[in-house]
């Protein structure tokens, strides 16, 4: 049978493809060094936990379950833990394992669909109840705090296992005051900093909220008083958007929270589609990403895409934040399907493509997301991402250059993976396109090679797939199909008695995809 996913890369790549291109236009890059391409890092998705099944499940990570995911936290260990919403429990992730770390199951089903009941109970972790619990933080003593939304409460999980509440006491409200004295209204993420004082998006109440160690809780910025008439006759109150002195400022929905190294707060704030920064050194709000009009008779600013200038940026319902060590941020873009990054005043897409929804893994592109909540790193600078709708946990690792490989003598080189490939003849430059020896790639990606002549050769693969090529022709066949003829933009030759090929054909038709970095005049193939 014929490929037809091979024939697509083909035409692709003869049609979109020129590696004398400079691939590096508005880059930016994170700490970990990873390469960029397009505007994008170099990238590879997988699936570390979750079937996609909408249940609950422990055990083998590939085959748990769980209910939308909402956000990750990764321990000191490398380990995960999960915010399980819609199960109202805190799942762990650990050696390819998936089990419970705290809440207890409700008996009670609910609905025609039979789903499980949030409740409300302090204690040993394996007897203590959560209701849709969201933002997970975790302090220098080994403590995971919990932003339980669904009981409007603050919870902390002591490293013995026992859940107490900080702050909060089950019932939706908007007071400051001493622990139980204290209200939320669906707090949905939670940050600590290194004095202990944990801060609360206190989502509905449009609100940032700060606990200090002592559990007196006060809010930050000014309540909004605006309110919206959503029908006739019917009004709700809902957020406003102020930037400046922190004690006026407004939000509309903060949904995500996240501290940088000086100590300073990134806000999603997700009603008006904006990051905000609070800067505690001189208590001043500002917009660092994002924009959109807040209109008479909305209740949010209207969602959008674009990357680019920070303040020409545009989200759609951002949710998760973390900041890498170089100081950029991710942004989990839920409505858009995506991870972007924020880095030095400029936005771009890491993850994922804006609209288009999916699970798929794979590099670049080929990834798709399905309402992301939320990010974490780890210390290799690994992303993870709560695929909320896709009830999954993904795993994003960025692709660095080998260890002092740095710009050699001017020379063409090729990576297979982090492999250099080493040819008896070197790869050239041939009318704008680089050329390699077939049977050296054709070896490298493991195809077979057969000359059917001294001038045509062909390319077999595991897959089935095959391909034949002649010298001095721009036609491929493949040898499936004889009627199927795809044309290159420069044909094979002959060079010191070996075949060249132009490389990006040759390359993603056999399944690999492929890149350019220019600083090294390197090609890269991974697959």
């Amino acid at each position: 049978m014929i490929n037809k996913e091979f024939i697509m890369k083909l035409m692709k790549s003869i049609s979109m493809w020129g590696l004398t291109t400079a691939m590096f236009l508005g880059m930016v890059v994170p700490a970990h060094g990873a390469i960029y391409s397009e505007g994008r890092p170099l990238i590879e998705t997988m699936d570390v936990a979750g079937s996609g099944e909408y249940n609950e499940w422990n055990g083998n990570a590939a085959e748990a379950a769980f209910r939308h995911p909402g956000v990750i936290l990764v321990l000191a260990d490398g380990s995960l833990l999960v915010s399980d919403t819609e199960n109202h429990r805190i799942r762990a992730v650990r050696n390819g394992h998936t089990a419970v770390y705290a809440g207890t199951e409700v008996s009670v089903l609910t609905g025609e669909d039979r789903l499980p009941l949030g409740a409300y109970a302090d204690g040993a972790a394996g007897v203590s109840y959560f209701s849709s619990p969201m933002g997970l933080a975790s302090d220098g003593k080994g403590n995971v705090y919990v932003a339980d939304q669904g009981n409007h409460a603050v919870r902390k999980i002591s490293p013995d296992g026992n859940v107490t509440t900080i702050a909060g006491n089950g019932v939706l409200g908007d007071a400051d005051g001493k622990g139980s004295e204290a209200s939320f209204h669906t707090p949905s993420d939670v940050a600590v900093d290194a004095a202990g004082n944990v801060y609360v998006a206190d989502t509905l109440n449009h609100a940032i909220r700060k606990v200090d160690p002592a559990g007196n809780v006060t809010t930050l910025n000014a309540l909004s008083e605006r309110i919206v008439e959503v029908f006739d006759g019917v009004v709700e109150a809902t957020g406003d958007y102020r930037d400046g002195p922190l004690a006026e400022a407004l939000f509309n929905e903060p949904s995500g929270l996240a501290l940088d190294s000086k100590g300073n707060l990134y806000v999603s704030d997700t009603g008006n589609q904006r990051i905000r920064y609070i800067d505690f050194h001189t208590d001043i709000v500002t917009t660092v990403a994002g924009g959109g009009e807040l209109l008479a008779g909305q209740m949010y600013v209207s969602g959008a895409y674009r990357d680019g200038a920070a303040e020409e940026a545009r989200f759609f319902s951002p949710y998760g934040l973390a900041v890498d060590e170089g100081g950029g941020l991710y942004i989990a873009d839920s409505l858009n399907h995506a991870i972007r990054y924020l880095k030095d005043g400029l936005v771009t897409t890491a993850v994922g493509s804006a609209g288009e929804y999916g699970s798929a893994n794979g590099y670049e592109k080929q990834a798709a997301l399905y309402r992301p909540s939320d990010i974490a790193l780890d210390r290799d600078g690994n992303l993870y991402i709560a695929d909320t709708l896709n009830n999954k946990i993904r795993k994003v690792s960025f692709y660095e250059l080998p260890s002092g490989w740095e710009a050699g003598s001017g020379d063409i080189r090729v990576l297979h993976n982090q492999k250099e490939i080493v040819f008896d003849t070197a790869p050239e430059m041939h009318k704008g396109r680089i050329m390699l020896p077939v049977r050296a790639i054709a070896e490298a990606l493991e195809y077979s090679l057969k000359f059917v002549d001294q001038d045509t050769v062909t390319l077999s693969g595991p897959r089935g797939d095959a391909v034949t090529l002649s010298v001095g022709s721009i036609e491929a066949h493949l040898t499936q199909d004889d009627q199927t003829a795809l044309q290159m933009d420069v044909a094979p030759y002959i060079k010191d008695g070996r075949i060249y090929v132009p490389v990006r054909f040759i390359a993603e038709g056999l399944g690999a995809t492929v890149n350019w970095h220019a600083d090294t005049k390197t090609v890269l193939l991974r697959e």
